[in-house]
């Protein structure tokens, strides 16, 4: 199929009315008449990715973060994004982003999270209409289990995590949200969920959350509260296009390991 009619395709299901106004979404590289037979899905368009992309055929690479989010001067090939602009050009790849109108979109990126988790019945943690789209979202757990071992299924289902909580509080609703969550703290609270699972909490608004009575905390990387949502638009561009797809496993969180001074 075309770039052009992909794009229309990707648009009817996320669309980029639903993005934030300070969000860049949809088609930034590529010719809309160019060919399209291989996609490959990755959260961040960099260097590793475009260079797996080159490596595995792809003419079309989906990302979830935009590569242009603020305002550049200059994509000479001797700056950062310019030469991923360069590299991408050159090898004839079109570069598509669905950001926070993917993040909203229902399904979205946290219904992809909640799944990962076996939540059931969930639902918008903070609700843009009465279609079921919404920012996070809200779901319980088959059973109750103890936040440790809740964390050791976060741990194997999304990523290491960390913890704010005592071991043994029973955690059986959870609110999630895919991406840097601070920013819903206080309707995780106001939820009344058990656990809020989100990506990127700093210490002061988790100190405060925490020191007034909000449900425990477990965060997350970035890059693994995203990841799962890939997994679903594969699929959906699978069943509707027939079209190759390839999800990327190359961990783009800037953190690379953990040192706790005891090895």
């Amino acid at each position: 199929m075309l770039v052009a009619e992909l794009v229309e395709l990707l648009e009817q299901r996320y669309p980029p009315s639903w993005a934030e106004s300070w969000d860049r979404v949809g088609l930034t590289l590529g010719e809309p008449t160019a060919e399209v037979t291989r996609v490959l899905l990755a959260v961040d368009c960099d260097p590793r990715t475009v260079q797996e992309a080159v490596e595995a055929g792809a003419d079309f690479l989906f990302t979830h973060h935009p590569l242009l989010l603020r305002g550049v001067s200059s994509v000479a090939p001797t700056t950062y994004k310019g030469a991923i602009v360069h590299r991408m050009i050159k090898a004839g790849i079109t570069l598509y982003t669905a950001h926070t109108n993917g993040d909203v979109a229902n399904p979205g990126v946290s219904d992809a999270l909640a799944a990962r988790l076996g939540l059931l019945d969930p639902r918008p943690l903070v609700p843009t209409d009465d279609t079921g789209r919404g920012h996070g979202r809200v779901g319980r757990l088959p059973s109750a289990m103890a936040l440790s071992q809740f964390a050791a299924l976060v741990s194997s289902s999304v990523g290491r995590v960390r913890v704010a909580g005592p071991p043994d509080a029973t955690i059986e609703t959870v609110a999630v949200s895919g991406g840097a969550g601070d920013a819903f703290l206080a309707d995780a609270a106001r939820a009344g969920v058990d656990a809020y699972l989100t990506a990127d909490l700093r210490h002061h608004p988790a100190h405060e959350h925490l020191a007034g009575g909000g449900p425990v905390l477990l965060d997350v990387s970035h890059w693994a509260s995203e990841r799962p949502w890939l997994d679903d638009v594969a699929a959906f561009l699978r069943r509707e296009t027939g079209l190759q797809t390839i999800v990327s496993d190359v961990d783009t969180s800037p953190w690379t390991f953990m040192e706790d001074g005891n090895s």
